[in-house]
């Protein structure tokens, strides 16, 4: 009964964001199979129970059109402000500064080396170790619990990419085996192929937060350094740009230029960390989540 709902539910949100699928069927099944445990408590009938819950609850149509008009207001808080029509290019180009958008792919891309390292480090520990001990049985304890980390840490990730990088993700985990003992349940988390595109772009995790923090920081520190060159050299006589021997001096005309080239690479570099945030949005969403007609029950 309650899968028939749930799949009467994935076909009436049919098109919507993934995420929001995710969402909605949790909520749904967690509340069906309380309601249905707390009214059965009571010696009443599973079917008379569940159509209770349903009438409660609302059917799949109504619950979908309530996802789907909530989303509407996600959606708009997600999203970026309307940008005037009267303003010209420089305007939104030096926009960027005043974006929160900006510096939170900014701090995304710095946080991603710390957490790619503790993704990358779990799954290379436990996943060997659980498969090496299945002959003796306790491979499968390690391999469910791990599942189940994985699956925390999706979610977590999830969460992580719709605060700073401003794309929605799951507020709920996804659905878990109900029935079944621990071979049950590792055997549903091997089949589904989300498991295993959640491993995936936890290993491929600390790579790219390597290259994302190696961009990050050069970009900056250059930025940084043209700022602060100009100042720090007004301060002294000596040369403290030195190359091949050789001392150099700027002219104090040249002062502002480069200290204005200093601010300009600032906000070139927040430009390239939101294009670089969006792109792992749209591969984290793709890995994390992905799509609901090819995913188990």
């Amino acid at each position: 009964m309650i899968d028939g709902y749930l799949e009467s539910l994935r076909t009436a949100l049919a098109g919507a964001d993934p995420a929001l699928v995710q969402d909605a069927l949790y909520d749904a099944e967690e509340y069906l199979r309380a309601e249905i445990s707390e009214c059965g408590r009571s010696g009443a009938d599973d079917a008379a129970c569940f159509a209770a819950a349903v009438e409660r609850y609302g059917t799949p149509e109504e619950v979908a059109a309530a996802y789907l008009e909530t989303e509407i207001t996600v959606a708009r808080a997600l999203g970026s402000p309307a940008v005037r029509q009267t303003s010209g290019p420089w305007a939104r180009f030096f926009g960027i500064v005043a974006d929160a958008r900006g510096y939170g792919a900014l701090f995304y891309l710095i946080l991603s080396l710390l957490t790619g390292t503790l993704y990358f480090t779990l799954v290379t520990v436990m996943l060997p170790t659980g498969i090496g001990l299945l002959p003796v049985g306790v491979g499968a304890i390690i391999l469910l619990l791990f599942f189940a980390i994985i699956r925390a840490l999706s979610l977590a990730e999830g969460r992580i990419v719709e605060v700073l990088l401003g794309v929605r993700m799951p507020r709920r985990p996804r659905g878990v085996l109900p029935e079944g003992d621990v071979f049950d349940r590792v055997k549903h988390w091997l089949t589904d192929r989300r498991t295993w595109t959640s491993i995936l772009y936890m290993v491929l995790q600390m790579p790219l937060g390597i290259v994302y923090f190696t961009v990050v920081t050069t970009a900056l520190s250059m930025s940084a350094a043209a700022v602060a060159y100009p100042i720090a050299q007004s301060f002294t006589s000596y040369p403290l740009l030195q190359v091949g021997g050789y001392g150099y001096l700027l002219e104090p005309w040249a002062v502002p230029l480069v200290i204005a080239l200093g601010l300009l690479g600032f906000v070139v570099t927040l430009h390239l960390c939101r294009g670089i945030g969006a792109l792992h949005a749209t591969y984290a969403k793709a890995l994390l989540v992905g799509r609901y007609d090819d995913a188990s029950a």
